[in-house]
């Protein structure tokens, strides 16, 4: 499968929850080992990013508009940044955490990578799992 996945997140959904609900279907049904998202715009009630370098997520809770969303997804999970804006244009970014809940829609592509398979190991240099990108043999074409 290389067709993008596109979906619509309805109000009271949990944004990440959802996204890694999405690429557990992409896994079951088309064998989908790697994904990233490729647009995404919407609005959020509550917003929980961590800011670099912090060890615990930040609780934004009023009415946000998801400016980006970027990251990859796999079955070691997501990894997702987003930046969103208050209702006077202010912004911030970080780490999406647990807890980003739709406001009013989120509109999210996701683009399968039928040619790679996504993993997490642990970086010594870092300190955290990080991702470690393998090409993997494609089934052959039919004729």
């Amino acid at each position: 499968m290389s067709q993008t996945l596109v979906l619509r997140l309805t109000p009271g959904e949990d944004l990440r929850s959802a996204l890694t609900a999405a690429f557990t279907q992409l896994q079951t049904e088309h064998n989908t080992q790697a994904a990233c998202v490729i647009s995404a715009v919407g609005s959020l009630s509550r917003a929980v990013l961590r800011y670099a370098a912090e060890p615990n997520g930040t609780v934004l809770e009023e009415p946000l508009e998801l400016i980006t969303l970027s990251g990859t997804l796999s079955a070691d999970g997501a990894h997702l940044h987003a930046s969103v804006a208050d209702a006077r244009g202010n912004v911030r970014g970080g780490h999406v955490m647990p807890g980003c809940i739709v406001r009013t829609t989120a509109e999210i592509v996701l683009a399968p990578l039928p040619g790679w398979t996504f993993s997490r190991e642990h970086d010594a240099a870092t300190g955290y799992k990080e991702l470690v990108a393998t090409v993997r043999p494609l089934p052959p074409s039919a004729p």
